[in-house]
């Protein structure tokens, strides 16, 4: 906004900004272009290694890190002004080396740590690789399916809500729903419906050794690459991933239906929900995660709600569209519109357990 109101005479002249709103939005657009130049960067620095090798060496000259990763100095030292001048690395003047302070060493390069966001860049990178294929949905109406977007996608989608799982799932989410946390520790029946490269299967599984748990996709690559994670971990006799619908995956009487920052993505949401009602066991609950809104739009116009309206534009809304239905929640669909589709769906309660800045929790019973 530049500080004046929209034009009464759209063929008048165009009005002028007040004093100093020109200058104030052209800092703010150069220092939006710098962020979205420096993701590509971040990438960079998470693909090769970078930040990893920072944090474990120590501060380093270009030269240094080099050396630690297997790279070419001279493209190293231009990696590291950059993000030095974007707050990424911190640049020591006097040893003219760089290094990672706290700070950054949690989000660049521990990424079993809570706060770990470098991973969530190849969400981002897949938005710009199929920025072509959305814009031709924006002219013809068309949706484009989750499974038609770059494999960086799935990969960037796991990685970003992971951290925000291994900090809250076990700790404060399942506690939050009345006797769910004690079902799990006896031995129940439990599963997880988009539930992607397993991320939040596994850890529940790890977590509650007596019950077990099935984790359902429509995407076969990732599903796949569950079961082989899965494997991996030792796991793959308690949590057995089956690619399945929504509305059709297999089963009955589960004591506990999770889905985690996947429901808006769906086509029909009610008729997803539905099924779940008709799966759970009579005391059973459905624990619901979604992305962070508040029901208003205005009280979305913040960084949080930007990201997600980004995403939600890029990927989200789309694959609604790609598929039956088409509702088009949006990954800004807030409480009030959550709990539409619930009671739609049978539901009769749904409350609200816990939140984060980036996610809101509800559990929802028949």
């Amino acid at each position: 906004m530049l500080g004046q109101s929209p034009p009464t005479d759209p063929a008048g002249p165009l009005p002028q900004p007040s004093p100093g709103a020109l200058d104030d939005f052209m800092g703010k657009m150069v220092g939006d272009m710098g962020a979205a130049m420096s993701a590509a960067l971040v990438l960079l620095g998470d693909h090769l290694g970078l930040y990893r090798a920072l944090a474990d060496g120590g501060p380093a000259t270009s030269a240094q890190l080099a050396a630690r990763t297997g790279t070419t100095e001279r493209y190293v030292r231009e990696w590291l002004a950059g993000q030095a001048a974007a707050g990424y690395v911190t640049y020591d003047e006097d040893e003219h080396r760089f290094f990672l302070d706290p700070v950054q060493t949690l989000v660049f390069a521990d990424e079993g740590g809570p706060v770990f966001l470098a991973g969530g860049f190849d969400v981002i990178a897949a938005m710009f690789r199929d920025e072509p294929k959305i814009a031709d949905a924006f002219k013809s109406g068309d949706g484009v399916g989750w499974h038609e977007h770059n494999a960086c996608l799935f990969r960037g989608t796991e990685r970003f809500f992971r951290p925000g799982y291994n900090a809250n799932l076990l700790t404060s989410w399942i506690p939050a729903l009345d006797g769910v946390e004690a079902k799990l520790r006896r031995g129940a029946v439990v599963a997880d419906v988009g539930c992607g490269h397993g991320a939040s299967t596994l850890l529940m599984a790890q977590a509650f050794p007596k019950s077990r748990f099935f984790g359902f996709d429509y995407h076969d690559a990732s599903v796949e690459r569950a079961r082989e994670t899965a494997a991996a971990a030792g796991l793959g006799d308690r949590a057995v991933f089956q690619t399945a619908m929504a509305k059709t995956f297999p089963g009955d009487h589960y004591d506990l239906i999770c889905i985690f920052d996947a429901l808006h993505d769906m086509g029909d949401p009610v008729g997803a929900a539905a099924h779940i009602r008709s799966c759970l066991s009579p005391d059973g609950t459905w624990m619901l995660v979604e992305p962070f809104a508040n029901d208003d739009l205005t009280d979305n116009l913040n960084p949080v709600g930007r990201m997600f309206y980004a995403a939600s534009t890029m990927l989200c809304t789309p694959a609604s569209l790609s598929q039956e239905v088409g509702l088009g929640l949006g990954a800004q669909a807030g409480e009030a519109r959550l709990r539409r589709v619930c009671q739609e769906a049978g539901f009769t309660r749904f409350r609200r357990v816990a939140q984060t800045p980036f996610n809101l929790v509800f559990e929802v019973r028949p």
